[in-house]
């Protein structure tokens, strides 16, 4: 089977996407990577060490430091997929992230966002 697309792609490419997504909507790049790091667990030294080292979206997740327990509180639809609903892991992953900036845009608050 062929690795969707995504998977192979760098975080450092999709990374300003996230940023303008929320910047369009009053929101911060602090924000999005608070919203990184809560979910991944890498400090903010560590996620620009992985932009810059243009590492793809499956490394990303599997090398990340402590994937966040709360993440499994993350429901809703991204891509017209509910996030809770997706086997795969790496993808799941990937659409828990999304389905979070997704929240960061359309203004809900940090502590709900963060799942706190």
């Amino acid at each position: 089977m062929t690795k969707h697309k995504i998977y192979t792609m760098s975080v450092a490419k999709v990374y300003p996407h996230y940023i303008t997504k929320a910047e369009k909507k009053g929101r911060t790049k602090a924000e999005v990577d608070e919203i990184i790091s809560w979910l991944t667990g890498y400090s903010l030294e560590e996620l620009e060490l992985q932009l810059d080292k243009q590492t793809d979206f499956e490394t990303f997740f599997a090398e990340a430091p402590l994937m966040n327990p709360s993440r499994a509180l993350i429901k809703g639809v991204v891509c017209g997929v509910r996030v809770e609903d997706i086997e795969e892991k790496t993808m799941q992953e990937i659409r828990y992230l999304d389905k979070l900036i997704d929240e960061l845009a359309k203004g809900k608050a940090m502590e709900k966002i963060l799942r706190t």
